[in-house]
């Protein structure tokens, strides 16, 4: 029995007499493509139905890229059927490759060496593309998969046709630069250090000697990337309809909810009356004000950002609402690997382009904070080990140089030993030039500043935790961070 939920009528026709069997919809984007998991000829496939003004040209620009890769010899799911359909529409039929994952699923399920050695073999598909005159522009974790062989190497694939390019006879080498480092950007930010070791695989697999120059240029142009990437995500990106989040607008609000937080839009109207009831209560303060709520089977915080009085009210009306930073912050730490509370849904009360009271709603974490945590404790290779995850969490703001305005200790639960960062209204991101570097320097000492106090009048976990700062600031060769803990006065 055919499925074809969430195709066209006609292009479900077309499908129909092609005989290929569409068990799901995996992706569409609207009045451009759609790509479906299904059968054809008694095999698994994955099928790319190109529709639009422009379909031709993209799905002949795709088969090109296969095509391209499978002169080069290098591994890409083989193409069954490449065909215009009566409705106008064009259809591509690749083979599903068995036993695989693409190699973000696969990156999520491994631990650091794991990934290391994943990040090994990618690099070491990426050479082969360029060894070959290719580009992947679209270089990101889905567009590779992985297949599995137990007892035998792994084998990756390249995806997507449409991003393959041929390298610049000019510009190929800057173009191989920015290549390697947009697959460097996907790799946490700790692991940074990797990249001269990674970059000298990649000299080696194309026979040529790697110079400090190159290695450095591709340190910088990771940083940027990943800054370029994190910024238009969560600033521009989760503002909009798109795969993780459902935007809807009109005169009077806006509202952005996340794919999975299926909540009704009535309960989303009726905010003020779970913050109104005393015993949900967590906080009742002039500026905002927090309640715990069950909200579509999910327990949820929902924080509203008053208005103090008239002035208050515009001056707050043209600027963007704290609510609104929480979840552009909130995506920024999710896509950056920081753990935050999972960011729900955002409100914001609207006359027009003038703005009112907003909400930021998240997941609720039933965890201590890091004040309870340290009281509570009672075993030191407990406290030991989240006292070493805390360090490790500042010294990733501080390569990532973000910085979070209000590190009380109330502001970080610790979940299975783990920091997890709340409250996020008060956090920027400071990135680009030598007065960029020194004003967020300032600003994140006034974090280690501000986290340190919450303890100072406990001397066991004072001692722990500047222990494990100074093992963690000062351990890398690349990143030495000692002379921001001195001037902190953490020494």
């Amino acid at each position: 029995m055919l499925n074809l939920n969430g195709l066209p009528v006609n292009i479900q026709k077309a499908v129909q007499e092609l005989s290929l069997a569409v068990h799901q919809v995996i992706r569409t984007i609207p009045d451009r493509r759609y790509v479906c998991f299904g059968t054809f000829n008694h095999q698994a496939v994955y099928a790319k139905i190109f529709v639009g003004k422009s379909a031709t040209y993209y799905a002949l620009r795709d088969k090109a890229g296969v095509e391209a890769l499978q002169q080069a010899q290098l591994l890409t799911p083989e193409l069954l059927l490449a065909r215009e359909l009566d409705c106008g529409a064009y259809i591509l039929i690749y083979a599903a490759i068995e036993d695989s994952q693409n190699a973000e699923q696969v990156w999520l399920q491994l631990k650091a060496p794991q990934r290391f050695s994943l990040m090994q073999k990618l690099l070491q598909t990426v050479a082969l593309h360029h060894q070959a005159g290719l580009l992947q522009t679209d270089l990101h974790l889905k567009n590779f998969l992985v297949q599995t062989h137990p007892g035998q190497a792994d084998l990756i694939y390249t995806l997507d046709g449409d991003g393959i390019r041929h390298l610049s006879l000019l510009f190929h080498k800057r173009q191989k630069l920015h290549n390697l480092a947009t697959l460097f950007s996907k790799m946490d930010v700790l692991d940074d250090v990797r990249i001269a070791e990674l970059y000298q695989l990649y000299c080696s697999q194309l026979g040529i000697v790697g110079s400090l120059d190159g290695e450095v240029e591709v340190w910088f142009q990771t940083q940027k990337i990943r800054h370029q990437v994190a910024t238009g995500y969560a600033d521009k990106k989760v503002f909009r309809n798109c795969t993780d989040i459902k935007v809807t607008q009109n005169f009077r609000q806006f509202v952005a909810i996340t794919a999975g937080f299926n909540v009704e839009k009535s309960a989303l109207a009726s905010l003020d009356q779970h913050l109104a009831d005393a015993q949900r209560n967590i906080k009742n303060g002039n500026t905002c004000t927090i309640a715990k709520a069950a909200l579509a089977g999910r327990q949820v915080v929902i924080k509203r950002y008053n208005i103090k009085n008239f002035w208050h009210g515009l001056n707050r009306a043209v600027r963007v609402s704290r609510a609104a930073k929480s979840w552009a912050n909130a995506h920024r730490l999710i896509i950056s690997n920081v753990a935050t509370a999972a960011p729900l849904a955002l409100v914001e009360q609207r006359l027009g382009c003038l703005r009112r009271r907003a909400y930021f709603l998240a997941e609720y974490i039933d965890a201590p904070d890091a004040m309870q945590f340290f009281s509570q404790s009672t075993q030191l290779a407990d406290k030991e080990t989240v006292a070493r995850n805390l360090a490790t969490l500042f010294y990733k703001l501080y390569l990532l140089k973000y910085s979070h305005g209000d590190c009380k200790a109330t502001n970080i639960k610790i979940v299975n030993s783990a920091p997890v960062l709340i409250d996020l209204d008060a956090m920027k991101v400071h990135f680009g030039g030598i007065l960029g570097d020194w004003y967020f320097g300032r600003k994140h000492i006034k974090d280690l500043q501000r986290f340190m106090k919450n303890w100072e009048n406990d001397m066991e976990t004072t001692n722990l935790l500047k222990q494990a700062l100074h093992f963690a600031y000062t351990s890398s060769d690349v990143y030495a961070g000692d002379n921001i803990l001195i001037r902190a006065g953490i020494d």
